[in-house]
């Protein structure tokens, strides 16, 4: 990757960085005209659809594996809601984490430039979010699914320890895969209403908060040291090994009936999740590698979470 630092005028391998703060800006005036309030646009008190999924079958973690083939319909529904509920334990998880990393981000900057104001603006879209999963995750009536104790140890560890560029790598990650599929979820009417409303909300938000983080993430690339380049590498990488195997709880598995070794031993192999999964990453990773993120170390372990073709 070609860097030219010249009076301010910043260039990566994509073309000229755009002005912060007039990316902030634009995403302030969006942020104005496109904002929903999750309790007043979303019709909580209407009863479960009989009939209706909670997750798209084509995305639920063993469709067309030789054990999908052997359940009913109704356990491929209930295996579909508890995995709505796993996404929705995770992205309220990742949420936080992101939080907390935004306010880092912003602690040593101006507090009157749009930059920060739009980083506290998207940190109060991401509560509402967080409230709405939580709300979500409660009317499908499935449990909350955290994270393993180790995942959520270390996520503590990334969020305390994360330099500027990594956050914005691992957010991404967090961000794109999830719109990916929720981008597939909301316009299908098989699933139930609720649910379509929870990913409208969620997409049209977070187009701004991948709009944010990329340019961000981009803006450090070029900037930082070298050192802190291969950090990210790194970094990013294994929060990419890490969010492979939290992306769906085990326990699901065990909370519908089925064999849970099996299960996710067909996982592993199924042909059809690593092309989901594969896919959902693929603006990502190609984005990623245009910025000189997927290099050395870093690119194997993006591999070998098998987001990574």
């Amino acid at each position: 990757m070609t860097t030219v630092i010249e009076l301010e005028v910043l260039r990566d391998a994509l073309g000229l960085l755009k002005d912060r703060e007039q990316v902030a800006e634009r995403l302030l005036e969006s942020s104005a005209k496109h904002s929903f309030d999750p309790d007043t646009e979303l019709d909580w008190e209407a009863p479960v659809e009989e009939g209706k999924w909670f997750w798209p079958p084509e995305l639920v973690s063993l469709y067309d594996t030789p054990l999908w083939r052997k359940m009913s319909e109704e356990q491929r529904m209930d295996l579909a809601r508890h995995e709505a509920a796993s996404l929705a334990s995770l992205g309220i998880w990742f949420e936080i984490i992101l939080m907390q990393l935004l306010v880092r981000h912003i602690y040593d900057k101006s507090l009157t430039s749009n930059h920060v104001r739009y980083a506290l603006t998207e940190i109060a879209d991401e509560c509402r979010h967080s409230m709405m999963f939580a709300r979500m995750i409660q009317k499908g009536g499935a449990p909350a699914y955290p994270v393993s104790k180790l995942n959520h140890n270390l996520a503590r560890v990334l969020k305390t320890v994360s330099t500027t560029p990594g956050s914005f790598a691992c957010t991404l990650l967090g961000e794109e895969i999830l719109d990916w599929m929720q981008r597939l979820t909301f316009p299908d009417e098989r699933v139930q209403t609720l649910v379509r409303g929870v990913t409208r909300i969620h997409v049209i938000e977070e187009a701004r908060h991948v709009r944010y983080a990329r340019e961000e993430l981009r803006r450090q690339m070029v900037t930082a040291p070298r050192w802190e380049q291969e950090l990210t590498r790194i970094s990013s990488g294994e929060a990419a090994r890490v969010f492979s195997i939290a992306f769906v709880n085990p326990q699901v598995y065990t909370n519908v009936g089925l064999d849970r070794r099996e299960a996710v031993a067909q996982v592993k192999e199924s042909g059809h999740r690593r092309e989901i999964m594969q896919s959902g990453a693929k603006r990502l990773t190609d984005f990623l590698d245009d910025i000189g993120v997927m290099r050395g170390v870093g690119r194997r372990l993006w591999k070998s979470s098998g987001l990574l073709a």
